[in-house]
């Protein structure tokens, strides 16, 4: 699949010209705005060095999609400095915007609060306005997928955040009083030592893929997940099975119809579509900002409650899908075998049997620490919800108790007190926070409730540890300050 870094930018230089003089006239106001409100306060956590005298990183951040990006910009605004981000994406295609987000447009409203945190000038609609004009934000009913990665990459050069690109997060360990992450670049490894690292590592966060068990045993050519790239071209003549039916799944139909698949069989195991977008109903001050304070028990009902609703297709991506004739939906389809037979994908269900080419799943992510690299060393020793909760007779749910059981902070906890004290510093501001922390942490809906929570709980653990070297500091301050009068 080509991967060119998404661009604002029309071909013609002439047409260049109006939206490069918009964009210098938002990047004028958005300074004008940094500097009206402090947004830049003086850095404050001490230096430190490890043992090899290197500076240790107040904070990295795995992860510079959306939510790293965001929270990379509040940290700053409350004077934490030393930052440093870092994600295995190439440059220009972090986060999924233009590798495994399929649909055209986002879903969310195109007025939502994203990384801008409450500036402005820093807004999408403020930056397509600058780019397109006032008339086409106006006519806009949904943001494009590309027009939403261009966003976050002017977002990122306005702020001022470097990533290091092409860097896989390889392990964490204790060294003394900091942290020190094992990373990997371009087939070398090396080391980052830091105070604190959230792992702002999107849906996947939690697990991995979730594969059903008789797809695991087909040929590996024979499948796709939807968090995994694929060059449509291959599906061209292929009979295409789909397994699911909610967002994702509609959106991998419209791919292979749209690549030349010569059919698409999406196979639902519920008899009805899923209709109701969950997020709309969460979007409010109170929920968002309060969720964590309810106590484990109605935590753990909200949740199951809110896992239970299914992410609907679009009504744009569903017309798409059913306008071609090659396109079927089978209702009620609850899968009872998967195998190959001679060389067709052969599944079985309770709607009938179909044999395939190729297999597309929207099924969706598992809940497995064991299976994140950065927490495989220390899943024996990382409470879950099953280790601090036992829910009521009938409500018992291994896949949410399974989940990171994480403290106000969005730091994880021991399983055992006095263990692992290092966990502590280990942030999870990715999918596995819900049960604990709500819907603040996955998607754009909830970040102007997740970031400043994170910041602030992030601050506190920097600032504790230090109480004694600012003592010091305000003690001496008079003498530092001190200026005789003058006779």
């Amino acid at each position: 699949m080509p991967r060119t870094p998404p661009s604002s930018s029309l071909a013609s230089p002439q047409r260049n010209r109006p939206k490069a003089a918009g964009l210098m006239r938002l990047e004028a106001q958005v300074r004008r705005d940094l500097d009206s409100i402090e947004a830049s306060p003086r850095a404050w956590v001490p230096e430190r060095r490890d043992p090899c005298g290197s500076v240790i990183a107040d904070v990295v951040i795995v992860g510079a999609g959306l939510s790293g990006l965001s929270l990379a910009f509040g940290l700053k605004r409350q004077g934490i400095e030393r930052i440093h981000l870092i994600d295995v994406a190439p440059a220009g295609f972090e986060g999924p915007w233009l590798t495994t987000a399929r649909m055209r447009t986002l879903r969310s409203p195109k007025t939502l609060s994203g990384p801008d945190l409450g500036i402005p000038s820093l807004t999408y609609g403020a930056w397509h306005e600058a780019v397109e004009g006032q008339e086409s934000w106006e006519r806009l009913d949904k943001i494009e997928r590309a027009a939403w990665m261009a966003y976050l990459a002017w977002f990122r050069s306005i702020i001022g955040l470097s990533v290091c690109n092409d860097t896989r997060l390889l392990s964490i360990s204790q060294e003394e009083n900091h942290l020190r992450l094992h990373v990997e670049k371009d087939g070398q490894g090396s080391s980052v030592s830091c105070r604190k690292v959230v792992l702002a590592t999107g849906l996947e966060g939690a697990g991995g893929l979730r594969v059903p068990s008789g797809v695991a045993t087909l040929p590996r050519q024979r499948w796709t997940h939807s968090g995994e790239l694929i060059d449509p071209g291959i599906l061209s003549g292929k009979r295409v099975g789909v397994i699911g039916a909610a967002a994702s799944s509609f959106d991998w139909a419209v791919t292979a119809l749209e690549a030349g698949a010569s059919s698409v069989t999406l196979l639902a195991r519920s008899p009805t579509l899923p209709r109701t977008e969950i997020l709309d109903w969460s979007n409010f001050p109170g929920f968002l900002n309060h969720f964590a304070d309810l106590d484990d028990q109605t935590r753990y009902r909200f949740t199951r409650r809110m896992f239970a609703f299914k992410t609907p297709p679009t009504k744009e991506m569903y017309e798409r899908a059913m306008a071609f004739s090659a396109c079927r939906l089978v209702t009620g389809a609850n899968i009872r075998s998967i195998g190959m037979a001679t060389d067709d994908v052969a599944i079985s269900t309770a709607a009938g049997d179909f044999v395939f080419d190729h297999l597309l799943l929207g099924t969706g992510y598992s809940v497995d620490l064991s299976r994140r690299p950065e927490l495989a060393d220390h899943v024996d020793q990382i409470a879950t919800w099953a280790d601090r909760f036992v829910p009521a007779a009938g409500e018992e749910d291994r896949d949410l108790l399974a989940y990171p059981y994480l403290g106000p902070a969005f730091e994880l906890m021991e399983k055992a007190p006095g263990s692992l004290p290092m966990l502590a510093n280990i942030h999870i501001f990715n999918s596995a926070a819900v049960p604990s922390l709500g819907p603040i942490c996955n998607g754009i809906t909830g970040l102007k409730s997740g970031i400043p929570k994170l910041v602030s709980g992030i601050c506190r653990g920097l600032f504790m540890p230090e109480a004694e070297h600012f003592y010091r500091s305000l003690d001496s301050y008079d003498k530092a300050h001190f200026q005789p009068e003058r006779m």
